[in-house]
């Protein structure tokens, strides 16, 4: 069977005889001819390797993008929850018609938006359908797995290929809110809880964290909640301030509604609790979105 790497041969044996571009492409053409003729190969096998040469030309020239598959490397989803699964494919006039995405290692009883299950954990996707690609988990999973994703023409042809590592966990509880405070024995009144200090950041530490929370608004961005959440927790347990409020507010009903998140489901309990966390590390906004919480 011919290859790109004869192909690429054939092309830079005709370049190196200092003739110009279209001339190398004729020449190339002509030498691919002349093996098919010595080699006996098939019509099918001359033809095969006729497109890849034009297609390796046309690369060269500037005349053909190969298309290519964007999406994250790591993706991190909780049980029973439906995500959103940020799928692009580029350059669009690359992708020939009909082609479809095929996705493997899913676990067996997740299951997809669009498309259909082709085996158990494969689904074959429509592009058409991957504005809307969301991926469904039931309660029973976790742990990981590793998803290959392929785009593939109406006759299987591989045309690209991307994989991604999906995590599925349970997002990690919180530590639980400081007693209230208890009237001693002979007194009047109780006196108030000292506020609990902030953490003091080093300046490492601070950019650290702040990077954490970076990556989680890019999640954010992606419609990856989970995943953005893990960000703001770990910017949270290091004493950033920020990292509390921004980790709330994706438990709070109105930012998610602000962020169109319509798969994910609110939680007050989680966002009054880490509303009260971002308050205690100096959050100057906290305390009124604590206050003006649904469900205060």
């Amino acid at each position: 069977m011919f290859t790109a790497a004869q192909a690429a041969s054939a092309l830079r044996l005709s370049s190196t005889c200092g003739v110009s571009a279209g001339k190398a492409w004729r020449g190339a053409l002509a030498f691919t001819v002349v093996s098919a003729v010595i080699a006996g190969w098939s019509v099918e096998t001359t033809q095969a390797a006729e497109d890849v040469l034009l297609r390796l030309h046309l690369a060269q020239s500037g005349g053909l993008q190969i298309p290519r598959i964007a999406v994250l490397s790591t993706v991190v989803a909780e049980p029973a929850s439906q995500m959103p699964l940020q799928i692009r494919i580029a350059p669009s006039e690359s992708i020939p018609r009909n082609s479809f995405l095929r996705l493997r290692g899913l676990p067996p009883t997740a299951s997809l938006s669009e498309g259909h299950s082709i085996a158990p954990g494969a689904w074959a996707v429509p592009l058409n359908g991957l504005p809307r690609l969301t991926l469904n988990l039931p309660a029973s999973v976790s742990g990981k797995s590793e998803l290959f994703i392929s785009l593939v023409d109406e006759d299987g042809k591989l045309l690209a290929e991307a994989r991604v590592s999906l995590v599925i966990q349970q997002q990690t509880p919180a530590q639980p809110p400081p007693a209230p405070a208890t009237v001693e024995k002979g007194s009047s009144f109780a006196s108030p809880s000292p506020r609990p200090q902030a953490l003091e950041l080093t300046s490492a530490d601070r950019e650290n964290a702040e990077k954490l929370v970076a990556r989680g608004e890019r999640d954010l961005d992606l419609g990856n909640i989970a995943q953005a959440r893990q960000f703001f927790l770990r910017a949270t347990q290091m004493g950033l301030a920020r990292g509390a409020l921004m980790l709330a507010a994706t438990y709070d009903p109105r930012e998610l509604a602000r962020m169109r998140a319509v798969s994910v489901q609110p939680n007050i309990a989680e966002a009054r609790k880490w509303y009260m966390r971002a308050d205690e590390l100096g959050a100057p906004d906290a305390a009124h979105k604590l206050a003006t919480l649904a469900g205060n």
